[in-house]
């Protein structure tokens, strides 16, 4: 992985991510200390209903941004995207409305939506190496999990000295230092796509899911990984808490455990992909996240819970990590960004169902009901993915290109009737 962080480049776009990454952590801190400002015993339907638009406007946006990110240079686009994203956190902490919060966050999520599937898109451009681009799969995974313990922790400290509304302060200078960070790493030239229709643009990405078995499969596989992952997420609180007797600091550990597994995962990956495919990595990650959540309702005691969350971390990272993999083996690199996209929006479709079955089967029938609901949707998912996504996945696959000229170099180095990469 130090080898990976030699290229400037990726350096550049790697500490990027992280600095947004804390920004976010601390936004999410202080968001949900706003809410209880606004709404006091109501911050939960408030924090809830937030959550709603955010997966909303990442279903829906998330293939538009990426068809005007097409038109655009991609530098200026992700500059733009963080300055936006800047510029909502800013004004959140004088806001004084409920209605305010949310129009807000549908802004700040709609930025998200165009700049993470662009910045997805970059990475391959950048480490065309398929062992550094997968190492750099495994360092963002690895951020992604850290973020997740540091930020609530350094939110914490700074509560000690400071106000609530500072952490917004912390999260703008996230986002410009990742601004900052995007215009000084030199981006290569992205190859041009062939002029189109603005809607067939935005629907490109997910026309070419729905033509390719492997990413058809990816796609049902991230209802498994969702079911699981809407468990953990949702109901933790309520398995520690109502189930364990126990309080807050268990519940910490509890999401520590998922995130040590996730993080020992991402560390080992660059390793198990040396030996393996990602085809039989990420099905028996996701197996172990099913299984993981049908033996909930056997959990007695703390450390039984975190040893079983961080095997569905681990599952968790071993789905999740690879995917920049397939896709890149899927797209042609102009259109990448559409794929990217629309895996990202697919993805959220997915946990826009799932995280309220959690919440509602858990508060209406109980946990264990919630658990083993949701393990047979996972197993469900799986047994989908077994007959979507051929065991013998071939890297190039027969298909054809409608979308693009007769003389384009792409039909003339294969010609029409050769199988050609996607």
């Amino acid at each position: 992985m130090q080898a990976t962080l030699r290229n400037p480049t990726f350096r550049h776009l790697f500490a990027a991510q992280i600095v947004a990454l804390v920004g976010t952590g601390l936004a999410t801190v202080a968001l949900g200390l706003l809410a209880w400002q606004l709404a006091g015993d109501n911050a939960g339907a408030v924090l809830g209903t937030a959550l709603a638009i955010k997966m909303v406007a990442y279903v829906t946006l998330a293939p538009v941004a990426a068809a005007i990110a097409e038109r655009l240079p991609r530098r200026a686009f992700l500059v733009v995207l963080d300055v936006i994203r800047a510029g909502v956190i800013a004004f959140l902490p004088f806001v004084d409305q409920v209605w305010q919060v949310y129009a807000l966050i549908f802004v700040l999520q709609a930025a998200s939506a165009g700049f993470t599937p662009a910045f997805q898109a970059v990475i391959p451009d950048v480490l065309k190496d398929e062992g550094d681009y997968t190492n750099a799969l495994s360092l963002l995974r690895l951020a992604e999990d850290l973020e997740q313990l540091a930020s609530p922790m350094l939110a914490a400290a700074l509560l000690t000295v400071v106000s609530f509304p500072v952490l917004f302060a912390g999260t703008v200078m996230g986002f410009l230092s990742s601004a900052a960070l995007v215009v000084t790493a030199r981006l290569p030239a992205r190859e041009k796509a062939e002029p189109g229709h603005f809607w067939a643009d935005v629907t490109k990405g997910l026309r070419i899911y729905i033509h390719t078995p492997r990413l058809r499969g990816l796609m049902v596989m991230e209802a498994a990984v969702a079911a699981a992952g809407a468990m953990v997420y949702v109901n933790t609180v309520a398995l520690v808490q109502a189930r364990l007797g126990l309080g807050e600091e268990a519940v910490a550990l509890a999401f520590a455990g998922f995130g040590a597994g996730s993080m020992l995962a991402a560390f080992l990956l660059p390793r198990i992909l040396d030996r393996l495919a990602d085809r039989p990595v990420m099905i028996g990650g996701a197996t172990l996240m099913v299984a993981g959540i049908a033996l909930v309702p056997l959990v007695g005691s703390l450390p039984l819970l975190m040893a079983l969350w961080a095997a569905i971390g681990f599952g968790f990272s071993l789905t999740q990590t690879p995917i920049g993999r397939i896709i890149n083996r899927s797209a042609r690199e102009a259109d990448r960004g559409a794929v990217f996209a629309a895996q990202f929006a697919l993805s959220h479709a997915c946990w826009l169902v799932t995280y309220p079955l959690a919440g509602w089967i858990g508060a209406g029938a109980g946990l264990s009901v919630a658990a083993i609901s949701l393990a047979i949707i996972g197993a469900a998912s799986l047994a989908a993915v077994l007959r979507l996504w051929p065991a013998n996945d071939q890297t190039i696959l027969p298909h054809h290109h409608p979308d693009l000229s007769p003389d384009h170099p792409h039909l003339a180095d294969h010609g029409p009737n050769t199988p050609t990469p996607w």
